[in-house]
């Protein structure tokens, strides 16, 4: 009978050390993945889909700082015109936050529910110039005498905004039909800028920031800034809005990029760069 009590009762510590033991497990468990979602050592990547004109600024400048001040969120850009950048999310491209050089490709995204609207948000403001090759100007003093011009780039009208804007320009100046014949269209703003540096056309219209980011370079292949269009000229100014795309994953992290985008920090930097801002 003794031995019967005394084995009941090593079997019932055992039971009981095996619960104990498991607990004590599963709260350690807990507590660690607890823990580690507090602090995660997983990176958040982010990808935004981002104007040519804003390529050099954000990629040597604004992304860099962002991802010192945020550590464990790490920025990809992808650049392209605003149009073709507007058909990739419309495609289904997997991008976070979205600035477009025009309103009008933000605002189709948005009608679409591609992009959240209460997260648009007016950026930045872009000046659009006439330019040519370095010490290449000739008779080119103005607008009006780009048709002098032997070859001509400007964006293409249909995708790019800044060849919207040029054929805006060239059309109030009554002379879009003749350029339109001796015209090179460019798939985005930095193409059409390359052809002009190197060159392959004598003149271009492009925006100021890129005229200044091109000069900046430390090599051969400048362009001379000819004019400025006066707002007479163009229907539309010249916006940069950003906003949130609807089905990014990553909402706490995007909208941490945008608000970035609106410190005093990145201001200065855009101002650097050419850029506007816009006020308030």
């Amino acid at each position: 009978m003794r031995k019967k009590i005394g084995a009941l009762i090593l079997a019932v510590c055992l039971v009981a050390g095996c619960l104990i033991g498991c607990g004590t497990s599963n709260g350690k468990k807990g507590q660690e993945s607890e823990g580690t979602t507090e602090g995660t050592t997983e990176e958040t990547k982010l990808l935004v889909a981002a104007a040519a004109s804003l390529q050099a600024t954000f990629d040597e400048e604004l992304i860099p700082l962002f991802e010192k001040e945020n550590p464990g969120i790490t920025v990809e850009g992808t650049y392209a015109s605003s149009g073709d950048l507007q058909q990739q999310i419309e495609s289904g491209l997997d991008a976070d936050v979205f600035v477009s050089a025009a309103t009008s490709n933000m605002d189709a995204l948005v009608e679409e529910k591609l992009v959240e609207q209460d997260s648009v948000k007016d950026l930045l403001k872009n000046d659009v110039v006439l330019i040519t090759p370095k010490g290449n100007s000739g008779d080119i003093k103005s607008f009006k005498d780009i048709t002098k011009a032997e070859t001509i780039a400007i964006g293409d009208p249909e995708s790019v905004p800044a060849g919207k804007y040029a054929k805006e320009i060239l059309t109030t100046l009554g002379i879009y039909d003749q350029v339109e014949k001796k015209a090179s269209f460019g798939s985005d703003v930095t193409q059409v800028l390359s052809w002009v540096a190197e060159g392959s056309a004598d003149a271009g219209i492009v925006y100021a920031t890129d005229a200044q980011t091109e000069n900046s370079n430390g090599d051969d292949k400048e362009v001379e800034v000819i004019e400025a269009a006066e707002d007479f000229l163009m229907q539309t100014p010249v916006i940069y809005p950003a906003g949130i795309i609807s089905s990014s994953s990553k909402k706490d992290a995007a909208k941490a990029f945008e608000d970035f985008l609106f410190t005093t920090e990145a201001g200065t930097n855009f101002e650097k760069a050419g850029f506007t801002l816009n006020e308030k």
